[in-house]
Formats: C-alpha cells, sequence, structure tokens
C-alpha cells in the first residue's frame, strides 16, 4: 500500500499570532484519512511567492488583513501565475467579505475571528482532492 507523505501547507500572514491560531486550530492531522501536515510559516509576500515557485505545496492559507500584501491579493496573483496552483483557503475580515475570496479565485474563505471548526472542514475539503483513495 502506497503512503502520502505529510501534506505541506504554507500560512501566511503578518500576524505571528494568525499563524498560530492556524496552526493551533489545525493540528498535525485535521482528519483520520489524510496524512499529516506540514506547516510552512510565512510572513511576507516575497517569501510566500519564493515557496509558491519552489513547489511541493498542497495548500495555501492567506490571511486577507495582512500587511502591506494582503492574502486576497496574493491569491489572485498566485492563480493568475501558477499553474495548476495548489488550493488556496483566505481569512477574510468578515463574513460579508466572501465576495473578495471568490475575485481573488480561492477556493474557499474563513472568516476572523478563526473558528476551529470551521477552518478545519475547509482545509480536510480542500484536501481531499490532493490525496490519492485508497482502495
Amino acid at each position: 500500500m502506497q503512503t502520502v507523505s505529510a501534506l505541506k501547507v504554507l500560512v501566511y500572514s503578518d500576524d505571528i499570532d494568525t499563524r498560530q491560531q492556524v496552526i493551533l486550530a489545525l493540528g498535525r492531522r485535521p482528519h483520520p484519512d489524510l496524512p499529516e501536515l506540514e506547516y510552512v510559516e510565512v510572513a511576507t509576500e516575497p517569501v510566500v511567492i519564493q515557496n509558491m515557485d519552489a513547489g511541493h505545496i498542497d495548500l495555501v492559507i492567506l490571511d486577507g488583513e495582512a500587511v502591506p500584501a494582503g492574502g486576497l491579493g496574493i491569491a489572485k496573483q498566485l492563480k493568475d501565475e501558477i499553474y495548476q496552483c495548489p488550493p488556496v483557503l483566505v481569512l477574510t475580515g468578515r463574513p460579508q467579505d466572501a465576495w473578495l475570496a471568490t475575485w481573488s479565485r480561492a477556493e474557499a474563505a474563513v472568516p476572523h475571528p478563526i473558528d476551529p471548526v470551521q477552518l478545519a472542514e475547509a482545509v480536510v475539503s480542500l484536501l481531499r482532492a490532493r490525496v490519492p483513495a485508497t482502495p
């Protein structure tokens, strides 16, 4: 039986507390059907781009409230510039900002304050498509 190694999740926010909230909410394994998650914490847009250009990222979580480069703009740039870009989840300032996530072409949006259950459900849904089905 082939096992999938850890899934790499890039977490971008200029705020270390936001990054930690995301990582703590998801934990090492948000669902038994998925392999463990390995996190790549990023605080600046250039490092997001550098990691995405290097490849091997399975999911991107971007803070739409980050400054000076917001996650929504970065999401749109990634979707425009990276062939077969991995799924993107954006953290929006409020639930009413979900339309901005649609504009950015992110596959999912979760509002601040982060609800661990809602975040885990969105992440599991996005990652399931990245993991080969087991017989």
